[in-house]
């Protein structure tokens, strides 16, 4: 995992590092020797895998809300950063629906202000925008999207990442053509992996039903969503923001997903879940189709990643069935009390093997 070279010694500032992926990303980067900084809420769920992993103490973790420009400004001038990882967001479909006043002021602001933070001190190089598959105006078609589509995302949450997109392209046109910092985004697919704890997402709710020997709600039972293990977008997120150090003809618009073959429908990802779980945990849990009537998700979603593979000479590492797998190992190992560090360790190592024989 040679790209993780780049970042010993260097100065990283994430926001949003309190999250999942934050946590995921912010392991990886002390892992790799890098200076890491993180502005970020407080963990929104308990548990959370940034207490579970007990990262505050391995990192200059400042709470804040990106939404306060003064605050973000005071943590970013102290850090002096190279490399910028913007992942805070209100990440929730459903939630933006009960809450698009924060959803916005979170997702459009918070982007306004990390820019404006990198346009007013010098050392970055490096800014990489995390978005999601949602910010496409989706056609329901059975073909992946591609970066030149239209964006235009339906609900709060969606929208607003769609917005966050059109920021970036803003400042980068306004403020940034005549620097030496190289800015992208990335959309990025439906995220698994151990750690997670968030509502109204389907692996969390799966462990927590099966945990209780309850059967598992499935809203969406036939919506197809382009799933992929959280190593997949973290790796690809810093392959970005190192290989365009330096080098701003890799910045742009980058899709990050599975192939086709691993783009599912939520029944069958469930059912990947169930077995494994019984591989770990004995029982098999089940899982029945009911509709809460919630608000309006998409039924159909996929990825055309083409972009970042012939960009990068990338592709996916793991298939669904083993990031499934690895995904309940982690939420069996938390549920016997065992340390999930090492766990997560250990599937990283394995993940850099599986990479490097690719």
């Amino acid at each position: 995992m040679s790209i993780l070279e780049f970042y010993k010694g260097k100065k990283v500032f994430i926001t949003g590092h309190t999250g999942f992926k934050g946590s995921w990303l912010s392991y990886i980067l002390l892992r790799a020797g890098a200076e890491v900084t993180g502005f970020s809420l407080c963990p929104l769920t308990s548990p959370s895998l940034f207490e579970c992993m007990g990262l505050e103490k391995d990192m200059w973790s400042v709470t804040g809300d990106v939404a306060d420009l003064q605050a973000l400004s005071k943590a970013f001038q102290e850090a002096k950063p190279e490399i910028v990882l913007h992942l805070a967001a209100q990440p929730i479909v459903r939630e933006s629906y009960k809450n698009p006043v924060m959803t916005y002021q979170t997702n459009v602001m918070g982007t306004v202000n990390i820019l404006e933070c990198v346009r007013n001190c010098g050392g970055v190089t490096s800014f990489l925008n995390v978005t999601t598959d949602k910010v496409y105006k989706n056609r329901e078609w059975e073909w992946g999207y591609r970066e030149n589509e239209e964006l235009c995302g339906y609900d709060p949450y969606s929208n607003s990442k769609s917005c966050s997109e059109l920021v970036t392209y803003s400042y980068q046109n306004s403020f940034f053509t005549d620097k030496d910092i190289a800015i992208s985004t990335a959309r990025a697919g439906n995220v698994i992996g151990g750690g997670d704890f968030a509502a109204d997402r389907i692996i969390p709710d799966c462990f927590r039903a099966a945990l209780h020997a309850k059967d598992i709600i499935v809203r969406n039972p036939h919506s197809i969503r382009p799933y992929q293990h959280v190593l997949e977008p973290l790796m690809a997120y810093l392959t970005i923001t190192a290989r365009q150090s330096g080098r701003k003809e890799l910045a742009g618009n980058y899709n990050i997903g599975p192939d086709e073959v691993d783009c599912i429908p939520t029944g069958e990802l469930v059912d990947l879940f169930c077995a494994s779980w019984q591989k770990y945990m004995v029982q098999r849990p089940a899982w029945i189709d009911q509709s809460d009537k919630g608000p309006h998700e998409a039924n159909y979603l996929k990825l055309d990643c083409a972009k970042y593979k012939k960009t990068f000479s990338w592709k996916p590492v793991w298939h669904i069935d083993k990031a499934v797998d690895k995904t309940v190992e982690w939420y069996s190992a938390y549920a016997a009390g065992e340390n999930v560090k090492a766990v997560m360790e250990e599937q990283l190592n394995e993940f850099a093997e599986d990479m490097g024989n690719e």
